[in-house]
């Protein structure tokens, strides 16, 4: 049995596991401003329960992840982090 990837482990600690995984993510419909900041304050709600949230967060940054939320921030809070890191 091979072991599983470093980023996997913490990836099963993570709060957002299970049904309310949806609202991490843009839905596949149009989604008006007002509707995509009720989603994301949910979402970040959930990541200030979260063990694993610096984990996830410095994993989203690593892979230059463009869509949805992790460890806390959207894709344009993402970029500003990288952007005072020099990435």
């Amino acid at each position: 049995m091979s072991a599983q990837p470093v980023e996997q482990e913490w990836q099963l600690k993570a709060a957002c596991r299970g049904p309310q995984a949806a609202v991490f993510f843009p839905p596949p419909h149009f989604e008006r401003k007002d509707e995509k900041f009720e989603r994301e304050t949910r979402a970040k709600g959930i990541c200030t329960t979260c063990a694993v949230r610096t984990d996830c967060l410095e994993y989203a940054i690593a892979i230059r992840e463009p869509h949805g939320i992790w460890g806390g921030l959207n894709e344009n809070e993402r970029k500003q982090v990288m952007a005072q890191r020099g990435l």
